[in-house]
C-alpha cells in the first residue's frame, strides 16, 4: 500500500522511516496519552476578496459548527463518531509535538449542502476557513483543492524562493515559509481528504518529518468519519 500510495502522489520518501513512524503513532492512538479535547465547534476568520483567504485576526462571530455538518449523514453513529474524531485528535497532537509545526490540519471530503468539499475535521494552529470548495476554478488559488484533485503532493521548503523562481503559489498567511500538503487515499486510490502542514521556517521539512507526515496520511482513512 504505501509504494502504491507514495507512486500516486509523485513524492519519493525513505520507507523504513515511514514504516517505524507508522508503528510509533498507532501505539500512540492505542494509548491513553492525554491529548487536547475534541474541537466540536471552532472559531473561524473572515474571508478576504473571492472568499479564497483568511483575512487574519478577523473573526466571524459565529463558531464553526463542525459535529451538526457530521451527524447529516444519516449513517454517522454518534458514539462511532467520537471514537474518530478522538483518533484524529491524536494524530493532530502528536504530529504537532512531534515536529514543532506551526500550523496542521486533517481535511475529509465531504458533500457539504449542495456541494463536495474538504472540511477540516482537526487542526493544531491559528483560526482558519474550514470548508474549501472541491472545484477546478477554487483550485488555482488553494493548494489544498490542487493537491485533492490531483492526488499529487505538493512539498515546497522555500515559498519566497519558490515564488520568486516563477512557481504558482497563492499566499495567505505571509508568515508561512515551507507548506506540505498531501492527499489521504484509500489502498485503491480515491481520494478521501488531504493534510496541510505549515511551518514558519524555509527548509522545515526534511526527510523525516515528511515521513511522519506520510505515515499519518497512511493512517488517517482508518478513522475518518462515515
Amino acid at each position: 500500500m504505501m509504494l502504491g500510495y507514495l507512486n500516486t502522489i509523485q513524492v519519493e520518501c525513505d520507507q523504513h522511516l515511514v514504516n517505524e513512524h507508522i508503528k510509533s503513532l498507532t501505539q500512540y492512538i492505542a494509548s491513553e496519552a492525554k491529548t487536547k479535547e475534541i474541537v466540536w465547534e471552532y472559531q473561524i476568520p473572515e474571508l478576504g476578496e473571492g472568499g479564497s483567504c483568511s483575512l487574519f485576526g478577523e473573526l466571524q462571530k459565529e463558531p464553526f459548527d463542525l459535529k451538526s455538518i457530521l451527524l447529516k449523514n444519516q449513517k454517522t453513529i454518534e458514539h462511532e463518531l467520537f471514537e474518530c474524531m478522538n483518533a484524529l485528535t491524536k494524530i493532530v497532537t502528536y504530529v504537532s509535538q512531534k515536529t514543532n509545526l506551526d500550523w496542521f490540519g486533517i481535511y475529509q471530503k465531504r458533500f457539504v449542502l449542495s456541494e463536495t468539499e474538504l472540511v477540516k475535521l482537526a487542526y493544531h494552529g491559528a483560526p482558519s476557513r474550514p470548508l474549501f470548495p472541491l472545484t477546478s476554478e477554487f483550485a488555482k488559488l488553494s493548494n489544498n483543492v490542487q493537491v485533492a484533485l490531483t492526488k499529487k503532493g505538493r512539498i515546497i521548503n522555500d515559498i519566497p524562493k519558490y515564488q520568486s523562481s516563477g512557481g504558482e503559489y497563492y499566499i495567505c498567511d505571509p508568515k508561512v515559509k515551507s507548506e506540505v500538503c498531501l492527499p489521504i487515499l484509500t489502498a485503491s486510490g480515491e481520494m478521501l481528504g488531504i493534510i496541510d502542514a505549515e511551518a514558519f521556517k524555509v527548509d522545515f521539512f526534511d526527510e523525516n518529518t515528511l515521513a511522519l507526515l506520510i505515515a499519518a496520511c497512511l493512517l488517517i482513512p482508518n478513522y475518518l468519519p462515515a
